[in-house]
């Protein structure tokens, strides 16, 4: 996803990459400050309903 022309997140599909897990990443331009640490990255072994509801809320935060 990219807002802006900056890219906000991006997703690396396990099977394409040959990882035991896929991984859901946020750039420095996401808005995901929590004080002074924060995670970047997510690591994603199979997609829930409650996965994707998360997703949403986080690219939706990263984005605003």
């Amino acid at each position: 996803y990219a807002k802006d022309g900056n890219i906000v997140c991006h997703f690396q599909p396990a099977q394409k990459f040959k990882t035991r897990y896929a991984t859901l990443g946020f750039s420095d331009k996401a808005n995901l400050d929590e004080g002074t640490m924060w995670p970047n990255a997510f690591a994603l072994t199979k997609l829930t309903a409650d996965d994707e509801a998360r997703i949403g809320a986080l690219v939706k935060k990263a984005a605003s």
